[in-house]
């Protein structure tokens, strides 16, 4: 587990529409986009998950968001492929973030999974194919963790 360390100023919640997407020709297929990569972000905070599901979309992938643990994984169990799960340790329920990603991995055996928390208390576990990055974070920080996980 590779942890990256906090370095954000604030959050970027302006979006701006794309140019050209007339011309894009792209197609669905099992309920995501054929050419796209897709992540499952889990985050209890409304504006960080909007947020982050922005950034995500601009980055070119496809965004399933939940706020809580159960709703991801109901997601989980009726997804196509999913590439990436990027889950907040911290969730109200009765799971929380290393829960879903080890039930998430019984569906998916070799999912990659960015863990975030703001907790600087919060002891990792061992989870291969997994990052901890520590809240408040860059989506720099974030992109550049699913680089290390092979999700690009």
């Amino acid at each position: 587990m590779m942890r990256v360390g906090p370095h954000s100023k604030g959050m970027r919640l302006l979006r701006l529409p794309d140019a050209g997407l007339s011309n894009n020709k792209k197609t669905w297929e099992g309920g995501r986009m054929a050419d796209k990569r897709t992540v499952l972000v889990v985050e209890d905070e409304e504006m960080l998950l909007s947020a982050v599901t922005m950034e995500f979309e601009d980055a070119g992938f496809a965004v399933l968001s939940a706020g809580t643990a159960e709703e991801a994984y109901g997601l989980l169990q009726g997804a196509g492929r999913v590439d990436l799960l990027f889950t907040d340790i911290r969730l109200p329920g009765q799971l929380d973030g290393w829960d879903l990603a080890e039930r998430a991995r019984v569906l998916h055996p070799a999912l990659p999974v960015i863990y975030v928390t703001g907790y600087s208390a919060e002891q990792p576990r061992q989870v291969s194919e997994s990052v901890l990055v520590m809240k408040p974070y860059r989506m720099t920080a974030i992109m550049s963790a699913a680089q290390q996980l092979g999700v690009e």
